[in-house]
């Protein structure tokens, strides 16, 4: 008996450690997040969305936006002392002591891989001199920078507030930004963490069951986990094949399961689906006796079963899906200037013809001048012979 039942929690455990993918039904996907979006990781074309506009709350994905705000405009090496104010934060931190050192990058690393959010203050205070300040400068650098337009962020950890929220779209697009940057790919990628401080020293494993390694899925290659009560689960990875790199962002989930299982649907959905292709820079499209070319070689999405080009008349191409007829990426493109015809001016052309028939005339009453004198000294040099005959 104690066999037959420790046969059954072991098939529990493995069970419990498999994702749960369901497949997509008429093109929809059967997801319990309850908004969700699939990128392209490096040409942003959006492949799936599920209420991706609509505002929701990040939790600690705000901290996505934090680190690469960070490490574009501070430096990785200088050295930040924590106030009294980081150390109070609630929620999961990295036990930092009021006064202590630490390099801007170490906060960084302990923000994203452990989501502290005693260090995710102290960088905000570090860079911008207080909370409040640094909020009004990260929302300007994501509109601006990042071009995001429904997100408003007033804290950098992502501790609830009503008007602190974003949408899956934003987060995605804010995303695929940050890991084009290699310093933030490289943290989001972290599995395990070195962690020494002057409370605690420890080895820190991610939070991300996928990039763990619990939750098993191949080609993740990056992570971040976010939880409060009015935001519930949310989820942000990265994951790549030989064909494409995908980004998936899945918010307000119930269960802390459900995040994970939506996620491998999305990524399953996305490499069986799509890949990459090449706009060439000598290729051509014309509309309306118009044409249009990339003004360089250009990385597109497409369909693995097969995708069609159309240009509009104003010079955008739409990749589509062959079967189905869904847009999967537009390209704008570079109109090609057509050659200008000589245009004859028709006054310019007649003076011209009677300022050439007056220069012949003169050249030919030159001529007959020149005609006339050689005749004349020939009859004279003629009659001298004569004489002298």
């Amino acid at each position: 008996m104690k066999k037959f039942v420790s046969a059954i929690v072991v098939i529990l455990i493995l069970c419990s450690n498999q994702l749960n993918i369901s497949a997509a039904k008429n093109g929809q996907l059967d997801l319990k997040s309850k908004g969700a979006v699939l990128l392209d990781s490096d040409t942003g074309a959006v492949l799936f969305a599920k209420n991706a506009d609509k505002k929701m709350y990040p939790a600690s994905l705000t901290k996505i936006a934090t680190a690469i705000y960070a490490i574009d405009k501070g430096n990785l090496d200088s050295v930040v002392t924590v106030s009294a104010n980081a150390v109070r934060q609630d929620g999961t931190r990295v036990y930092l002591n009021e006064g202590e050192k630490i390099t801007l990058k170490q906060l960084i690393q302990g923000m994203l891989v452990n989501s502290g959010n005693d260090a995710a203050v102290a960088i905000a205070e570090h860079l911008d001199g207080s909370v409040e300040q640094f909020s009004v400068h990260l929302n300007t650098y994501l509109n601006t920078t990042i071009g995001v337009h429904h997100t408003h962020f007033i804290n950098p950890n992502g501790l609830f507030d009503k008007n602190h929220y974003t949408t899956a779209m934003d987060l995605g697009i804010i995303t695929n930004y940050a890991m084009k940057n290699p310093v933030f790919a490289e943290i989001f990628g972290t599995k395990v963490l070195k962690w020494k401080g002057q409370s605690w020293k420890t080895n820190i494993l991610t939070h991300h069951r996928m990039l763990k390694g619990e939750l098993a899925y191949p080609g993740v290659t990056g992570g971040k986990t976010g939880y409060t009560v009015k935001a519930k689960q949310t989820l942000a990875t990265t994951a790549a094949n030989p064909k494409i790199r995908l980004t998936a962002v899945v918010l307000n989930s119930e269960q802390p399961r459900d995040k994970y299982d939506d996620t491998a649907v999305l990524f399953d959905y996305g490499f069986k689906n799509f890949q990459h292709a090449t706009l060439m820079q000598g290729e051509s499209y014309t509309t309306d006796n118009k044409q249009y070319f990339p003004e360089k070689n250009t990385l597109i999405t497409e369909s693995v079963k097969g995708s069609t080009r159309v240009i509009n008349n104003q010079g955008i191409l739409s990749i589509k899906n062959t079967n189905n007829g869904q847009v999967i990426q537009l390209v704008s493109l570079k109109y090609k200037e057509p050659v200008p015809e000589k245009v004859v001016d028709i006054k310019e052309t007649s003076t011209e013809k009677k300022e050439q028939e007056q220069t012949m005339t003169y050249v030919n009453a030159i001529y007959g001048v020149i005609i006339i004198a050689l005749a004349g000294i020939i009859v004279g040099v003629r009659k001298k012979f004569v004489r002298k005959l």
